[in-house]
């Protein structure tokens, strides 16, 4: 079963938002256009709590974008965003809604950052994506949405570990640091998954 998975495409992470991807939004007429290409669609959506341990403002001097160690692991510390039920956790409003089957939250856990819309960053919980496209039956995965080179990507990596066949959709992402997402592309092609356009899938 050929599955689209949506990435967080959230208004935070528009242009205008708290922690905006630069042309974030030009992906929704991509991801719009392809979905009648798909069998099952999913989408994530980034559901952080007040306070997040992601959050620059949750530690006392420190700067947004810096990183520190936090339970033991690298973690970047971000602007406040996707705070649940505000306005900027919510799906861009042109968004097409309507085949979307279901909607897995990640990053609830106030003390761990979740990229990936598989499992937290240090892997301690499962969200339940991968038991819910195995009972779908769901084999062959794509990917697209905000940002390519860190929920993109992460989600892509995880689905290759969970035996999942991985494509990442180039044009339906936008990236934060286009030189991450190029050492990411690497990994993910080295991993056994594929980058491709829109205008190369199949019906």
């Amino acid at each position: 079963m050929k599955t689209l998975i949506i990435i967080d495409p959230q208004n935070d992470f528009m242009p205008g938002g708290s922690l905006a991807v630069p042309n974030g939004d030009e992906i929704i007429p991509v991801i719009n256009k392809i979905q009648g290409n798909f069998d099952l669609i999913i989408v994530s959506q980034d559901w952080h709590p007040n306070g997040h341990a992601s959050f620059a403002s949750s530690h006392k001097g420190k700067k947004e974008f810096e990183t520190i160690d936090l339970n033991g692991i690298e973690q970047v510390m971000w602007p406040e965003h996707c705070v649940q039920n505000t306005v900027g956790a919510e799906f861009h409003r042109d968004l097409k809604t309507s085949k979307i089957e279901a909607i897995f939250r990640k990053g609830t856990n106030p003390e761990i950052d979740s990229y990936s819309a598989f499992y937290d960053n240090q892997h301690l919980k499962s969200t339940g994506l991968s038991g819910y496209l195995k009972e779908k039956n769901a084999e062959d995965l794509y990917f697209c949405g905000l940002a390519a080179e860190i929920c993109v990507h992460f989600t892509a990596k995880d689905a290759i570990k969970e035996g999942f066949k991985a494509t990442i959709i180039e044009d339906a992402t936008r990236t934060l640091n286009v030189e991450n997402f190029e050492k990411a592309k690497v990994e993910l092609k080295e991993l056994g998954g594929r980058i491709i356009s829109s205008n190369a899938i199949e019906s």
